[in-house]
């Protein structure tokens, strides 16, 4: 009974091994030319480089919409006509709007770190089955930590 346990247990440990494997290439197969100078061997490091992406694609948009809020605010004392101030308040609404679509970022941060947390503990308990199992063959080599 302890060998039919022992090959029922080996044949999870290999099917989580294969799985984490998968998520690892499907996630490092999202490529960004940014990436091409990095050597992601992790999924968390591969993750850590979304949420990084992500937060500098953020900050461009807000800075970009800033420079357009002072270029609109300049152009506010020189103009007189109503309905070109009506364009630029609807400039400033627009503005805002865009402030408030970035939230998404934070939003996206705390998601992947949730992900990545769960992964990295998963990749360290296979690893240590693996481990434990030492001299017992595992279909695949162990995951980079």
């Amino acid at each position: 009974m302890q060998d039919n346990n022992d090959v029922v247990l080996k044949r999870e440990i290999d099917g989580l091994l294969r799985y984490l494997n998968l998520v690892r290439s499907e996630i490092s197969a999202i490529r960004h030319p940014a990436d091409e100078k990095h050597g992601f061997n992790r999924m968390g490091d591969q993750l850590d480089a979304i949420v990084n992406a992500t937060a500098d694609a953020t900050n461009t948009i807000m800075e970009s919409v800033e420079k357009n809020d002072i270029i609109a605010d300049k152009l506010r004392e020189t103009i007189k006509d109503p309905v070109e101030l009506n364009a630029l308040d609807e400039i400033g609404k627009n503005s805002s709007d865009v402030y408030e679509a970035c939230s998404f970022q934070d939003i996206t941060t705390q998601h992947i770190s949730q992900v990545l947390k769960s992964i990295t503990y998963i990749e360290e308990r296979v690893n240590s089955l693996i481990d434990f199992w030492g001299h017992v063959k595992v279909d695949t080599t162990k995951i980079a930590a």
